[in-house]
């Protein structure tokens, strides 16, 4: 369910809370489904339980998850707007995109080329 890539710069609790946010998103994790344990996925990715409680207190702090006090963390019935909310974000960086490639004189239909090649080259790893 979770991999992390330990050659990767980012912080591992990054890593996980990216991934969670990706599967809540996707609607992988239903709404009010359980978390695993803090505990539990720490052993099952051989990482310091502190690493996955920070993780999950980020998720919490964004809205995607709810703890239940002496029953763990469950995920918030709050996935489209998360969904919408990452979309947003994701725009917002491409606009950074476009104005830094217009500084640099790139070509609408540069632009427009490129970012089709790499959608379709994501597609095919996905």
């Amino acid at each position: 369910m979770i991999g992390i890539d330990l050659q990767n710069r980012r912080p591992i609790y990054e890593q996980i809370t990216e991934r969670f946010e990706t599967l809540i998103v996707n609607g992988v994790l239903e709404p009010d489904s359980q978390m695993p344990s803090v505990r539990s996925l720490a052993m099952e990715l051989s990482i310091n339980p502190n690493t996955i409680q920070k993780a999950y207190s980020m998720l919490e702090q964004e809205g995607y998850i709810y703890p239940v006090k002496g029953r763990g963390n469950f995920v918030s019935g709050n996935g489209a707007l998360m969904k919408q909310k990452k979309q947003e974000s994701v725009f917002r960086t491409l606009n950074e995109l476009v104005l830094k490639g217009k500084e640099l004189d790139i070509s609408c239909e540069d632009f427009l080329e490129k970012a089709r090649e790499y959608y379709e080259l994501g597609e095919a790893e996905a």
